[in-house]
């Protein structure tokens, strides 16, 4: 059993920082903001999965990090490990243009980048990569996509997952699947989507219905043999007028298949107006808990270390107030805890929700 005294010297050490008074601890350099010991020992032993944790939202340096793997260095390695994110799942949403050739090319470009850094990124294609890559101090790159529309034929499931996808939003906007979330028709899942949902289901790739508009969502839920995910939404009931966030219906459903909603923290989808903190966000992760059992809330920030208002140049403010994004997950850990969650929920929250809906969803 670890003995307080070599927890909080575990800590300092590995975060290279001084101990605070009162078992609080500064764990970034040239940073005031101070965590509990219990804060601390949770992120380090959590598998912690952002469901939309992007590595860059500048997309040129991404692109730059492909062509050129060399110019990604230790620096921008140890700035994604001390974020304390074990697992990203950086999906983009194509919706114009040739959509399938490129998805195609930003899959190729992600396997091309694990490949040049693999003592530092894993692949994860199965439920066991989460272990291996929390085991191994590597960074695990889950591969989605964030429209499905790449899906020309039910063929391409296969050969997309034969490339490493293992999860894909159905809709970004209305395709020929079904609709999305700003579709004023709201025509459900079609035909083809549902020959497309019974394909993912029988390769094992996982649906995320996201940006999905209501009736999607729920024929989504409803004709899927394995458990169905909100990578990044929040609830409807605390931002009444968004089209993005869904339904207590549609959580509840959700829920009853097994699949786990990961709350986002970009700020339109955290509260309506004002004011909009880490406080808000919670209030969210409460209503899933509350709603669906605590077994269905995760983590899906949408969002890299620098916020969308950085990295983005956002003219429309995007961003909590009060918060470095490099450190959101600590942030939420330590609301989590002034909450009242239990050890064990707030990894759930943090990671082994997902894991599990995922481990299912990937079972032959």
């Amino acid at each position: 059993m670890i003995s307080r005294r070599s927890l909080l010297k575990t800590a300092a050490v590995a975060f290279g920082a001084p101990m605070i008074n009162r078992g609080r601890f500064s764990v970034f350099a040239n940073s005031r903001t101070e965590y509990s010991a219990r804060t601390l020992e949770l992120v380090r032993r959590a598998t912690v999965i952002d469901m939309l944790g992007l590595l860059t939202l500048d997309y040129r340096k991404l692109s730059a990090w492909e062509a050129d793997p060399g110019r990604f260095g230790r620096a921008d390695f140890q700035r994604l490990r001390d974020s304390g994110i074990t697992v990203f799942h950086p999906a983009v949403g194509y919706t114009e243009g040739d959509i399938y050739t490129e998805s195609l090319r930003d899959i190729t470009g992600w396997n091309a980048f694990i490949a040049a850094h693999r003592p530092q990124f894993l692949r994860v294609d199965g439920s066991a990569d989460f272990a291996r890559a929390k085991a191994l101090g590597r960074i695990g790159i889950l591969i989605g996509q964030q429209n499905s529309e790449h899906f020309r034929t039910v063929e391409d499931v296969d050969r997309f997952y034969g490339l490493g996808q293992r999860v894909s939003q159905l809709t970004y906007r209305s395709n020929r699947i079904g609709g999305g979330s700003t579709d004023p028709r709201d025509r459900g899942l079609s035909e083809y989507g549902v020959a497309i949902l019974e394909r993912m289901n029988q390769t094992g790739m996982a649906v995320d219905i996201s940006h999905c508009s209501d009736r999607t969502s729920l024929d989504a839920i409803e004709g899927s043999r394995r458990p169905v995910l909100v990578t990044h939404s929040n609830c409807r009931a605390l931002v009444p007028n968004s089209g993005r966030c869904k339904t207590d219906e549609a959580i509840r459903r959700m829920a009853a298949k097994g699949g786990v909603m990961g709350v986002s923290m970009v700020r339109i989808f955290v509260r309506p107006g004002g004011r909009a903190t880490i406080e808000n966000v919670l209030d969210h992760i409460d209503h899933v808990t509350r709603l669906a059992g605590v077994e269905h809330a995760g983590v899906g920030s949408d969002v890299d270390l620098d916020g969308r208002d950085v990295s983005m140049h956002s003219a429309r403010r995007l961003d909590l107030d009060g918060i470095d994004y490099a450190k959101k997950i600590y942030e939420l850990t330590e609301g989590l805890v002034r909450r009242n969650y239990s050890s064990r929920n707030i990894e759930l929250i943090l990671g082994g929700n997902f894991q599990r809906a995922l481990a299912e969803t990937w079972s032959s």
